[in-house]
Order: structure tokens, then sequence, then C-alpha cells
């Protein structure tokens, strides 16, 4: 209730809010304002990832949570409070990135997923495969988040190409790539499961 108050009464940017609570929980909270912060679930109960997706809150962190989600956490909050964060990007669009000494074109729609090479990164493609001079990082900031995401630090996944996920593994049809476990958590909540 005090929450409640401090919501009516100041500029709040973000909120960390857990699920269960005692009087309200953290869902019937969220909806009960008119015009919410930003939000970051945290629990200890996965099965809730659904509704933060249906919520559009910024991130979903399972409890315990380690420093690195939780940092990778607030950098999506800022991102969204800069109104800078890469989920503003299309799909329906194209990149040129840097093959040898040309720029090349490449439709996001036809990437399956981007493995990265130290200072290089695989594009695997439909129908070819693309190695392109830029740093893991660097090309994930020309993809739009609502279609890509990283699952390892290795490997940032096509949404659409996704066929099925088990424990900690990913499945793009015949491939079958690694889960990163501080990646596993977003992964879950951006599909709604």
């Amino acid at each position: 209730m005090e929450a409640y108050e401090a919501l009516q009464t100041g500029q709040v940017d973000l909120m960390f809010l857990d699920i269960r609570m005692p009087v309200i929980s953290g869902i019937e909270f969220l909806r009960s304002l008119k015009s919410p912060p930003l939000v970051i679930f945290t629990t200890a109960y996965d099965q809730y990832a659904i509704s933060g997706y249906e919520l559009d809150v910024v991130d979903y962190l399972l409890k315990p949570v380690a420093l690195p989600r939780l940092l990778l956490a607030v950098e999506k909050a800022k991102e969204r409070c800069a109104g800078t964060g890469k989920s503003e990007r299309p799909l329906s669009g194209y990149v040129f990135v840097k093959q040898e000494n040309r720029l090349v074109k490449v439709v996001l729609n036809e990437i399956i997923y981007i493995e990265s090479m130290q200072n290089y990164v695989k594009l695997w493609m439909k129908d070819r495969e693309l190695i392109v001079s830029s740093t893991t990082k660097a090309f994930e900031e020309q993809l739009p988040a609502k279609e890509f995401i990283r699952i390892h630090r290795s490997y940032i996944v096509s949404l659409g190409a996704i066929t099925a996920i088990r424990a900690h593994h990913v499945e793009l049809g015949e491939i079958v790539l690694p889960v990163g476990s501080s990646y596993r958590d977003q992964l879950i909540s951006l599909l709604g499961q």
C-alpha cells in the first residue's frame, strides 16, 4: 500500500515487483495502476511468465537473481526509458554488413541464427552463410529485440526459427543450440512460458 501511495505522488521510472506478496499479488497490483512505470518482475515462480509478457514488463527475473542477469534487466530498462531500445526497429528491414572489402545487404527475416567468432560473427541464413566483420554485441544492436534473442554468449537466434525448446537447448529444425543459464529466464519470458 505504501508503494501504491508513492506511485500516486512521485515520479517512478522503474519498479522491481515480486508476484507473491501479502494482501495483493504483484500481477493484481500492476493491473490496478492506471499508468504504471517500467516493471521488472522478481519472483521465485516461473509459472507467471506469461502474465509478465501480457503486461509488457521489461523483464522477468527468477530468484535467486544472478548479478549478470540483473544488470542485463536494468540495461533493458534504461534503453526503454531513453527510448533507444532496439525493440523499436521493425523486422521488415535489412542491414548492410561488412564482408571483406564490401558491404553486403542482409534481409533480417532470412537469418536463422548468429554465431559469435571472436571479432567476427557468422550469419546462418536460409540459403547461405556469411562471415561478417563485427562483434556479436555490435551486430545484436542492429536487430529487432522482438524477433531475435541471445540464448548463449555465442548465439543469437531468430524467434521465428525456433521449433522446440528443451531444458538447456533450443531447436531450430534439425539444428540444436545450447541455452546459457543466464539467458534461459529471458527466453522463457519472451516466449510466454
